[in-house]
This record gives C-alpha cells, sequence and structure tokens, in this order.
C-alpha cells in the first residue's frame, strides 16, 4: 500500500529529526520507505538548491524563486515520488507544495490562485494523503536553527514578519484543508512530538489496509 507524507512548517520545527525517527520506526515494521526533502532530492533538485539556497543570491525575485523551486520539485515527483508511491511504498517529504504555497504565496504575496496553477503543473497533480505541520513560533524556530550549526541560507536570514506571514499562512491552509492537514505543537520535547507523528500515519495506514480489503 502506498502513503505520501509530508512535513511542513516554520524554520526550525524539527521537521528533519522527526522524519528520521518516523522512517527508522516504520522500516522495523515491514514498509517500503523513503525520506526526501525539496529543494533536492534528485542529482538536478540539489544543484537548485544550492543556487535557491545561497546568500550572494540577494538579488533573486520571488517569481525566480518559486520557478527554481518548481522546477527542482517537478523532478523529485518525477524520479522519485511517483515511482515509489507506484511500487506501493510509503515517501516521507520533507516539505512540498505547501511550502510554496506558505513561503512565495503568503509570505512573498504571490497570486495564490496562479501559484495554485503553477504548483498543480509542476507535480502533475500529485497531492499528499497526510500532511504534518509541526507549529512553533517563528522566533523560537529561527534560535533553535541558528544553535543547531546547521545551514543557514537564504530565506532563513529573511525578516521576521516574512517568516511571520509564512506561518499564518500554514494555519490558514491546515484550516482549509482539516481532513489532509494536521497540525502538531512542536515546542514540545522531539519524544512527544514523534509519538503525535506515529499515531496519525497509523490511522493513515489503517485506513489503507481497510480500504485494500
Amino acid at each position: 500500500m502506498s502513503l505520501f507524507v509530508t512535513f511542513e512548517g516554520p524554520d526550525g520545527c524539527g521537521k528533519s529529526t522527526q522524519i528520521a525517527r518516523l522512517a527508522e520506526c516504520l522500516r522495523a515494521e515491514g514498509y517500503d520507505v523513503i525520506a526526501t526533502r525539496e529543494p533536492g532530492g534528485t542529482a538536478i533538485g540539489d544543484q537548485v538548491r544550492e543556487v535557491l539556497h545561497a546568500l550572494r543570491n540577494r538579488s533573486m525575485r520571488p517569481v525566480t524563486e518559486l520557478l527554481l523551486y518548481c522546477a527542482s520539485r517537478a523532478q523529485l515527483v518525477d524520479e522519485v515520488i511517483r515511482p515509489h508511491l507506484d511500487r506501493g511504498g510509503v515517501v516521507l517529504s520533507d516539505r512540498y507544495v505547501d511550502s510554496s504555497l506558505a513561503y512565495q504565496g503568503y509570505g512573498r504575496g504571490l497570486d495564490l490562485d496562479r501559484l495554485r496553477a503553477i504548483l498543480d503543473f509542476a507535480t502533475g497533480g500529485l497531492r499528499p494523503d497526510l500532511t504534518l505541520l509541526l507549529d512553533v513560533d517563528v522566533e523560537e524556530g529561527l534560535r533553535r536553527r541558528k544553535g543547531s550549526g546547521g545551514e543557514w541560507n537564504r530565506l532563513d536570514q529573511e525578516t521576521i514578519e516574512f517568516h511571520r506571514r509564512a506561518r499564518e499562512g500554514y494555519l490558514s491552509l491546515a484550516r482549509a484543508e482539516p481532513d489532509r492537514w494536521v497540525i502538531v505543537d512542536a515546542a514540545r520535547s522531539v519524544e512527544d512530538v514523534q509519538a503525535d507523528i506515529r499515531a496519525e500515519v497509523e490511522k493513515r495506514l489503517g485506513k489503507n489496509v481497510m480500504r485494500d480489503t
């Protein structure tokens, strides 16, 4: 059975840590799982990621930014995500189309209807079965991000107001599609957050089992 789960949220919300733990758990239970990320996840996508994240590219325009994300995404869907789902596997993705709606739509102010049309074209209409929003205050998320010693990229250095708009965008998207979205309080311990995530994923896997029988 296939399941496509995406993880969204403000920078520093802990997506990478939670995906790694969930993937390990599901593999131990016998599921065929791949974990991927955006932008990137393919050789071509990783090259696009370098351009998008480089601090030297401060003059990048919002439309350019959007189209580069979509180029990386189109490659990832066609090369990695669809084939794995077609084989009946589980895909865990660190960001997907909702990131563009939150950051380029709500954050940058690009028209949401046009955005949705472009995103649909880039992905061939592929939608997640479940989207987990790991929600945390943007100030706390950026503090975590800086303290992690990991990559600090061009979007990380945007204004607090930009990150707040993106977070509010996420919350609006989640409220509009409650059947797909689940909001998880990511300010808690890693263990507590993981417990909630596993419970939600297990419910979806259970639904798939019931649907297939």
